[in-house]
């Protein structure tokens, strides 16, 4: 009887303790439009949700380093300001942001005439070694809007392919796979040496979880079913796309990310293809499966609203949403994941 009345009062101190060993982190996706400078506020506006937020990384999409400023030093300036201590390192086109000290960086593939990018930083979160990449990935050769009778290279209106070979061939005149396959090399060396390995980053290319039977008469897909080659490419590799692992029911979170309805900008601004429904989820976290993570919780960051044949539409999905404060400075919306993690002994 002893016994047992100490196992009870022992008990709770023991769960307490198991908590104590799980810890939890953030990875917020988010395209921001030329540095917010689209809109009025644009700039505050990212500082000012990354305050509130408080991910511990930002895999950034359009890093621009506008009038000879260095962004990667304004926004860890701005977040300063703010009481918030970030650390990051110079880069173009996409970038990235830490509040975890930054142990080294690389550019696994350089921006060459816009054709999209590619950075690494590495860190210690909680003991453990982490891999964070960011990627912004070429948006020419856009096949998904050639399915939808528009050229993804000129945006002028074409007739619409017949063969999902056809929509492969342009897809993959891209540089888009091969910026993926420099990740993929990388990252298998990350992988090796036991490192989290994580990947955020604007796509411009649709998943082929997404571009399924069930969905193949939707959205303009236009009767095809495609098997995109980057996400694919990924998926072929064992990284897992958080969002769809969590939500794997297309038609109920179908999980768009672009082209987000922008209050503050005009219809005209927002879409590529005026005449069709543009919507799609281009906009992702990938990780490799670790032993010290567990995926937790996925969140489309930014307002209901997308735009479809130029029109401003609400979703009405079972998408969830986290609405920004105020001023929405883009035209995506970002993706916030939460993981997480058991702590390793220092």
């Amino acid at each position: 009887m002893r016994k047992l009345f100490l196992l009870c009062l022992l008990l709770p101190f023991c769960l307490l303790s198991r908590g104590e060993d799980k810890k939890e982190f953030t990875v917020l996706q988010w395209n921001i439009w030329q540095e917010g400078t689209k809109v009025p506020g644009g700039y505050d506006a990212i500082v000012n949700e990354i305050v509130r937020l408080k991910p511990d990384f930002v895999t950034f999409s359009e890093v621009r380093n506008y009038r000879n400023t260095r962004f990667c030093d304004r926004i860890v300036q701005s977040l300063k300001e703010k009481g918030e201590t970030y650390y990051s390192f110079y880069s173009y086109d996409s970038g990235l942001l830490s509040r975890h000290p930054i142990t080294d960086s690389l550019t696994v593939f350089p921006e060459k005439d816009d054709h999209g990018s590619i950075y690494k930083m590495t860190s210690t979160i909680h003991g453990h070694k982490i891999a964070v990449y960011t990627a912004h990935l070429d948006y020419l050769n856009d096949a998904y809007y050639n399915v939808r009778g528009y050229d993804g290279s000129t945006w002028k209106e074409i007739p619409i392919p017949q063969t999902v070979r056809e929509v492969l061939e342009v897809n993959d005149a891209s540089l888009r796979d091969d910026a993926i396959r420099d990740f993929i090399a990388a990252a298998q060396q990350d992988i090796a040496e036991g490192s989290i390995v994580i990947l955020g980053g604007d796509f411009n290319e649709p998943s082929h979880l997404d571009w399924i039977r069930a969905t193949k008469d939707l959205y303009d897909h236009n009767g095809m079913i495609i098997p995109w080659t980057v996400p694919l490419l990924l998926d072929n590799k064992g990284f897992i796309d958080t969002y769809r692992e969590l939500y794997p029911d297309v038609l109920a979170y179908p999980g768009f990310t672009f082209p987000a309805d922008n209050p503050l900008v005009e219809v005209e601004k927002l879409t590529w293809t005026p005449k069709s429904d543009e919507r799609e989820r281009i906009d992702y976290v990938f990780y490799y499966p670790h032993p010290a993570i567990q995926l937790k919780d996925a969140v489309i960051f930014g307002p209901k609203g997308c735009i479809a044949k130029s029109q401003r539409v609400t979703e009405e999905s079972k998408d969830r949403f986290l609405l920004p404060i105020d001023v929405w400075p883009t035209d995506h919306k970002g993706l916030l994941v939460t993981f997480e993690l058991e702590t390793s002994p220092e």
